[in-house]
């Protein structure tokens, strides 16, 4: 993905050797097997659910780590294997002298389901929004349709995986619906189960915003904040000295301090902030300590991915500073600057006016050729059509690609020539049918 790319970048363009590994389903390399950045590749099994496929994985990491001699292993997690990569972190570390940057098992889990992470932020006392567990129909329509009222009548909420599931993460569906019977029906169609849990989350109207940091033995040493969508294909950063990005992190310094007290590894959280705090926040600079604690009350985190976020790849031009942070978890590093005396504790930030980040390929599609297509058939103006093609002109000059590189072109180039065409090949042969695709990802989601 973008950004297992960028960090082996990152580490590369720092002066390290770097190895990666990946899964390379059917066998197909990944863009990322191409790139100058990585001096050798390992093809992975995947975690799945099959006997023993986990213990295969997790094997095959370490039997890496050993014969390598790799010092450090970055853990850059999907959600089909971060707690595979949990338990990988955890023998890893006992076993060879290797450091992981991936918290442990248990906290993995914690942060990574849904109804726990919203529990445990509950119990530290920072604002959450209100949540509950459904392992049935008659579970929902109790908080939907309540017998007392209760202080949060009146909310609406989305029905939202415990787990990760591909077939619904993209069912924004507000609840209650207009009637008790549809809304009956539509969670019928959705199915909690107690083996197939789901939550009723209170629905906050107003922009959603993503954040990526490096916590490191329980201190955050990189931090970034960006705005955020279902699917997000496009990022710019918000500036570090934002009050809503000081807010943000100021709620990760706590959830640091108080949850992750001696763990390692990444933690990005998903807040959604009304609509007219955000706008005022997202510009608001040179605000007091006092101000942002208040503005902690009225920001709500809605989710936890205690594995790296795409919004890693706004690092780019940090590529040593960020390193550093990387490797101040080895007993016997010498941090850059010990030698002329000069030791720099600062949090890591993406530097001042860093570009937004895009997809080419992503965005051809969508900014040229479907409006084309739309002009085609008259459903949209000619003015409509120049304006999106304009757009897309300012993005080339003066945006990023989020995986090319001038000296290091070929991930770029086996993306869209050979590894998305094989990809969408496959899904056609098995008859797998998908509604959208992730540039960033490198993956696409099922009808």
């Amino acid at each position: 993905m973008s950004k297992g790319l960028t960090l082996a970048r990152t580490f590369y363009r720092a002066g390290h050797q770097v190895t990666g590994a990946d899964f390379e389903p059917y066998h197909i390399p990944v863009c990322g097997h191409l790139s100058a950045s990585i001096e050798k590749f390992y093809r992975l099994s995947k975690p799945t659910s099959e006997s023993g496929a986990e213990r295969q994985y997790i094997e095959q990491v370490k039997r890496i780590i050993v014969e390598d001699n790799i010092e450090l292993w970055v853990s850059v997690s999907g959600n089909a294997s971060v707690l595979a990569d949990g338990e990988a972190a955890e023998l890893i570390e006992k076993e060879t002298g290797c450091r992981a940057i991936q918290f442990g098992l248990n906290l993995t889990g914690t942060l990574h389901d849904k109804h726990s992470f919203i529990g445990t932020t509950r119990e530290m006392g920072l604002n959450v929004p209100d949540t509950h567990l459904v392992t049935s129909e008659a579970e929902a329509l109790a908080v939907l349709y309540p017998e007392k009222p209760r202080y949060t009548s009146g909310n609406r909420y989305i029905l939202k995986s415990v787990g990760w599931d591909e077939n619904i993460r993209t069912d924004m569906t507000i609840l209650p619906l207009y009637t008790r019977q549809d809304t009956a029906q539509h969670i019928k169609s959705v199915g909690p189960t107690p083996f197939r849990p789901f939550v009723l989350q209170q629905y906050i109207e107003g922009p959603e915003y993503c954040t990526h940091s490096l916590i490191i033995k329980g201190k955050v040493e990189a931090f970034v904040a960006c705005s955020s969508a279902d699917l997000l294909l496009e990022y710019t950063p918000l500036p570090a000295s934002s009050a809503l990005s000081q807010a943000m992190l100021r709620y990760t310094t706590i959830y640091a301090t108080k949850m992750l007290a001696s763990g390692t590894g990444h933690f990005s959280l998903d807040f959604l902030v009304d609509e007219n705090i955000a706008r005022k926040a997202e510009i608001k600079t040179g605000v007091s300590p006092s101000e942002v604690r208040d503005l902690m009350n009225v920001i709500y985190p809605i989710e936890c991915n205690p594995r790296p976020n795409t919004a890693g790849i706004l690092f780019a031009d940090k590529s040593e500073d960020l390193a550093e942070a990387y490797l101040s978890v080895l007993d016997e590093h010498e941090p850059k600057g010990v030698s002329n005396g000069h030791l720099s504790e600062d949090l890591v930030v993406p530097a001042p006016y860093t570009p937004s980040y895009y997809w080419i390929g992503s965005d051809l599609v969508t900014m040229v050729l479907l409006p084309l297509s739309q002009f085609l058939k008259g459903k949209c103006t000619f003015i409509d059509l120049l304006e999106q093609w304009m757009e897309f002109a300012e993005r080339v000059v003066y945006w990023r690609d989020g995986t090319y590189e001038m000296w290091d072109p070929w991930p770029a180039w086996w993306l869209y020539v050979g590894y998305l065409p094989a990809m969408f090949m496959v899904t056609l042969w098995e008859r797998k049918w998908w509604s959208r695709c992730s540039v960033p990802l490198n993956k696409t989601f099922p009808c």
